[in-house]
């Protein structure tokens, strides 16, 4: 069993607020990790999956809560009951003691009119995504904090021995438990389109009624064939055969469910002359690869069309670190009408912005720093420091803050470098 580090941060929010979520997609691990804790406590585990518990809280929520007086109760898949929220209001209000409720959601749960009414100023949500790198590796080197620290540890000539196969072979697995279990990949292109499937004939009816059911996986397809590319809602809408109002409310429904996780554009000052457009991401690089069918590590280590699954790959990495990250930083990318882009923008809630741009080629030169150099301008004092992640094997620096980095280091399946060690708490 892997450690998730994301429990550091649940445990905490358990110490001091009423109801905790912790909300992601299906198979990531979220009813692993609160079975352990009910476990540990020696407490009440209930899932709505049972369909006797789910209908008691559909029918007397109250009912269902009345048995949670002495302590802690986790409830698992709490979006299929959302007449649970105003009952655990009533409750919570009742006894306001912290760490009462531990919910689970495999829908964005926050989307609901109900959770937002009742329980605002209640409950803390806490993301839950696929196993990260560094968690398969079982150390908790931190690119995030890295990136903010006055001295993020690389020095050049550092070097990582991580092939670029490795990689490709990190790509096709991505994180989803069952899914790295699985070696051999036909049997992991099987988990792959049973979860999809799962997914989208399941939860999105449970919480939409929609017509065009059939248009979600050729939807889901076509978005992983464009991933890492800017979101065009026209020319998808063209190539899908979707009208924009029905596409608008797919992919809607795609983020709900957490398949599709796209990356808002970053604004500064600069105003109309940066591209406002989010970047298309899916929520794992494996499932992305399936999709696009593109699953073969060999070959896609071979492929032209390596790039945005790499991309998609790091900055997802990078977005599970942020989770348990000491520094809360909110995940951009950068873009202006002239073309200087950067995959990845972090910025900290005190300014600080740090950014990461993504190449599949084995060596870099002073040209791949372009975008990083305009980010830099753009952000004046606020730059923290950014760096080119590639798939060469030395740290080389280009400039004051400005680094190379190799892939494996920088989502740490690599060298360990100076620095790194258990993940900071918050």
């Amino acid at each position: 069993m892997y450690r998730r580090y994301i429990r550091q941060n649940l445990e905490a929010a358990l110490a001091d607020t009423r109801v905790v979520l912790l909300n992601g997609a299906r198979q990531t691990g979220k009813s692993t990790l609160v079975q352990e804790l009910a476990n540990e406590r020696d407490d009440r585990y209930l899932t709505l999956d049972d369909p006797t518990t789910l209908a008691l809280a559909r029918s007397d929520p109250s009912a269902l809560l009345s048995g949670s007086s002495g302590g802690f109760t986790v409830i698992d898949e709490v979006q299929l009951a959302p007449a649970l929220f105003p009952a655990l209001k009533r409750e919570v209000d009742r006894d306001p003691r912290p760490g009462r409720f531990l919910l689970t959601g495999s829908a964005n749960v926050t989307l609901l009119p109900t959770l937002a009414e009742s329980l605002a100023g209640r409950i803390e949500v806490l993301p839950m995504q696929p196993l990260a790198q560094v968690e398969l590796a079982g150390h908790g080197d931190n690119l995030v904090d890295r990136l903010f620290a006055a001295d993020p540890g690389w020095t050049t000539g550092d070097r990582d021995d991580t092939e670029r196969v490795a990689i490709c072979r990190r790509i096709v697995a991505g994180g989803f438990p069952e899914a790295v279990a699985r070696d051999e990949p036909a049997r992991r292109d099987a988990w792959f389109r049973s979860y999809v499937a799962t997914i989208l004939q399941r939860d999105v009816r449970e919480i939409a009624n929609i017509d065009g059911l059939a248009d979600l996986p050729r939807l889901l397809a076509l978005l992983a064939a464009r991933t890492a590319t800017l979101m065009n809602a026209s020319e998808i809408s063209r190539s899908a055969a979707i009208a924009q109002t029905s596409l608008r409310r797919y992919l809607a429904l795609l983020e709900a469910t957490f398949l599709l996780r796209p990356l808002p554009a970053w604004a500064t000052n600069l105003g109309k002359r940066l591209v406002r457009a989010s970047k298309l991401h899916l929520i794992d690089s494996g499932l992305a690869a399936h999709l696009r069918g593109q699953s073969d590590p060999e070959a896609l280590a071979l492929s032209v069309n390596l790039g945005p699954l790499l991309e998609s790959f790091v900055v997802q990495e990078v977005r599970k670190q942020v989770s348990w990250s000491r520094h809360a930083a909110t995940p951009y990318h950068f873009r202006t009408a002239a073309g200087a882009e950067v995959d990845l923008v972090l910025e900290a809630p005190d300014g600080r912005v740090a950014g990461v741009e993504v190449k599949s080629s084995s060596s870099v030169d002073q040209a791949d720093f372009r975008g990083l150099r305009v980010l830099a301008e753009a952000a004046g004092g606020n730059f923290a420091t950014g760096v080119v992640v590639y798939l060469g094997e030395q740290v080389l620096q280009f400039g004051e803050r400005l680094w190379a980095v190799p892939a494996g280091v920088a989502v740490g399946v690599g060298a360990r470098l100076a620095g790194s060690g258990s993940p900071a708490r918050s």
